[in-house]
């Protein structure tokens, strides 16, 4: 089974949080399960950027990334945040490997918005590396910067990198750990599970709005690129990667 797992930068931050999901993904990475994890940082880089004096611009909730900015993203996702879960994972037993979508054409974009800057949107993703790096027993850890083969860099919403590379690793499971409990309808309850029908209608009905409603988008994207199905599910809640994996009750599962 191959399975991708999104971690939100939230959930990396604190020490006790990362040291925890890392050795419950190594729990999880049993011989039959091959795991990819894909993170995001925004947290870390808006706190980066603070310290070095560069305000944060956001358009429709995308970071505006200029030269100074792009420079930044390099230092963090695939810099600092990515080491530290490296390590986190090395801790507790694991083989990670620190990766980013520059790497053997990992994942390529091209510009979303010029107003944005270098922020990208995929547009291919070669997943030959992943398939070689667990076939061999080692847990590749992706950072949310793509590039292309004009030497370009891309900064890229971490949702959008987990799904092209779920959808081109053909993971049977795409989960997005995340610092809400799962999706709410409109009466506030969790809802347990949603058809690609039913999660549009929430997002048309105004119900999905900002963060939540980026997820359910590349929720359905994944799902209509083929990956078996998406859990949307509190990363805070322990125990929360196996159970997800035996389909526990936690979260929100999308389904085709």
């Amino acid at each position: 089974m191959r399975i991708l797992i999104k971690l939100g930068g939230t959930l990396l931050d604190e020490p006790e949080s990362r040291h925890r999901l890392a050795a419950e993904i190594i729990a999880a990475a049993t011989p039959d399960r091959q795991i990819v994890v894909v993170h995001g940082g925004g947290k870390q880089m808006t706190r980066f950027l603070a310290q070095m004096g560069v305000e944060s611009h956001f358009i429709g909730g995308l970071r505006v990334t200029t030269p100074d900015v792009i420079d930044a993203v390099v230092k963090v996702f695939r810099g600092s945040v990515n080491a530290s879960l490296v390590t986190a994972i090395r801790a507790a037993g694991g083989r990670p490997v620190g990766l980013s979508g520059l790497d053997a054409g990992l994942v390529d974009a091209e510009i979303l918005n010029p107003e944005l800057g270098q922020v990208g949107r995929p547009v291919a993703s070669d997943t030959r590396l992943l398939e070689l790096l667990t076939r061999e027993g080692y847990l590749p850890v992706v950072a949310c910067v793509a590039g292309s083969a004009k030497g370009e860099i891309f900064n890229i919403n971490a949702d959008q990198m987990a799904v092209a590379c779920a959808g081109s690793f053909q993971a049977e499971k795409l989960l997005f750990l995340t610092d809400v409990d799962g999706v709410r309808g409109a009466d506030g309850n969790i809802l347990g599970t949603l058809t690609i029908p039913q999660a549009r209608h929430l997002i048309t009905d105004g119900v999905a709005t900002s963060g939540m409603q980026a997820k359910l988008e590349a929720a359905c994207e994944a799902l209509v690129r083929g990956v078996g199905e998406v859990s949307i599910a509190p990363g805070a809640s322990p125990g929360i990667v196996e159970k997800l994996l035996q389909k526990g009750t936690l979260g929100t599962r999308i389904l085709r």
